[in-house]
């Protein structure tokens, strides 16, 4: 999470939306006056996690540990510092573990409340694994008698659920609580485009949502450089030192480490739209299923979809990138990287403006997926299509609660699409699933008019 900035007729900095995640840290500092809290807060790179914890703890003083990749010593001396000046104690110096200044920390907490946070907490495992195991048995001797408020914080999936989740691991249930983070709502977008342009057209709004996903930080990218329009913003991500080009190789080579070669063919190949095993496995030359378990398991960035209702549950699978920005940047950044460097930006902005149309149109698929879930409505939303890939269903949505059950077609432009075809769609749909044929049907079209 992290503040939209721009100004536009004299509007100042705005931090928007997270009030949920905000009460629920204050929430949780507020009970550490009386027992210790200790919550972790995840979400991927660039969603703002530390400009969260900022915003929540702007009222009141509290500890902040940035961990570093740099010797433990060194790391611990800096900390050291840092816990001096903002709890006004001395802290003898020479300290090499970081357990040594968590206890005094945990232990300071037993006289008056503390908050500490940690930071990108996961990158204790390439300085010292250990620090874990200690703060576990720290955790353990003191935190009854402490009033320590402990946030960690992370940002590689992987390490993250390993450190916290995995029942070997030493500090596996110790956390109070979790907040995973998630990029900004369709509400919270619509709130952002309108408070920089107020004649923003629901293709801005597209093209916001395709191009970020509503991920805080590709977001304000945008804002602040006035890139307000789908047009303005194609011309900013697609120019000379473009802070998007790397964007995705720098996050993801954390995550893939050795092995990220692979794994950047099988998302380039979802993003190109080869979407089912065997499509990807004639792009990358080779087995992909266990790459593909890891991706969506440990990895949390693409998602095995199934035709609603199939019964089936190893048969009629597809894969789809669940990220915007990631499916965007492999459909363009990563597969026509040559372009960029030999610095053809106007022919790279060519292809985009190309190819957008059909692009922004799965986009539009996956906003009304996302707007209806936060509207919740449905209680089970999904596409379907037939094994032949025949039929196809953009959006099937069952409310089971009322009996109702609706059929969409999207399209971005509303005279393209046909009624009378996706209630021919739904028949066949109907006759596959002859346990839903008694429900009350209707059928719908769905387009930028919509949005």
């Amino acid at each position: 999470m992290m503040s939209v900035s721009g100004v536009v007729k004299g509007k100042a900095m705005r931090f928007f939306d997270r009030q949920n995640e905000i009460a629920e840290l204050r929430r949780n500092r507020d009970l550490s006056a009386e027992s210790s809290r200790f919550t972790v807060l995840t979400g991927r790179r660039r969603v703002g996690k530390t400009e969260l914890i900022t915003e929540a703890y702007s009222d009141q003083p509290y500890v902040y540990f940035y961990v570093s990749r740099k010797a433990l010593p060194d790391l611990c001396e800096d900390f050291r510092l840092i816990a001096e000046k903002a709890l006004g104690r001395s802290i003898p110096g020479g300290i090499r573990r970081f357990s040594e200044i968590f206890r005094f920390i945990l232990e300071e907490s037993s006289a008056r409340p503390i908050t500490l946070v940690i930071d990108e907490f996961q990158d204790f495992t390439y300085i010292d694994e250990s620090v874990f195991s200690e703060m576990a048995r720290d955790w353990d001797q003191l935190n009854r008698k402490a009033r320590i408020n402990l946030v960690v914080s992370g940002s590689i999936n992987r390490l993250m659920t390993q450190i916290m989740e995995n029942r070997e691991a030493p500090l596996y249930g110790r956390n109070t609580g979790k907040i995973k983070l998630e990029p900004f709502d369709i509400p919270v977008l619509k709130e952002i485009l309108a408070f920089h342009n107020p004649k923003w057209t629901s293709e801005d709004l597209l093209a916001l949502w395709t191009f970020t996903g509503g991920v805080p930080r590709y977001v304000a990218l945008l804002m602040d450089a006035k890139a307000w329009t789908r047009d303005a913003m194609i011309k900013e991500i697609v120019r000379e030192n473009s802070t998007f080009f790397d964007e995705g190789k720098s996050i993801l080579i954390q995550e893939f480490g050795k092995e990220h070669g692979t794994y950047f063919s099988i998302l380039s190949a979802i993003a190109g739209g080869k979407t089912s095993r065997d499509k990807i496995e004639s792009v990358t030359g080779g087995a992909v299923s266990g790459f593909l378990t890891k991706l969506e398991r440990e990895y949390d960035l693409i998602s095995k979809v199934r035709p609603l209702f199939e019964r089936n549950e190893k048969k009629n699978i597809l894969y789809k990138i669940e990220d915007s920005f990631y499916r965007f940047w492999f459909r363009f950044m990563f597969k026509y990287a040559y372009l960029l460097e030999v610095k053809m930006y106007d022919e790279l902005r060519g292809i985009v403006k190309r190819d957008y149309d059909v692009f922004s149109g799965v986009a539009l698929e996956s906003y009304f997926r996302h707007k209806f879930i936060g509207e919740r409505k449905y209680t089970r939303i999904g596409g379907w299509w037939d094994r032949k890939g025949e039929n196809e269903i953009d959006l099937v949505c069952d409310n089971e609660f009322t009996g109702e059950l609706v059929f969409f077609e999207v399209k971005r432009d509303v005279s393209k699409i046909s009624l009378g075809d996706l209630e021919r769609k739904a028949r066949v749909f109907l006759a596959k699933n002859p346990e839903l044929q008694s429900r009350k049907t209707s059928f719908k079209g769905l387009s930028l008019q919509d949005m």
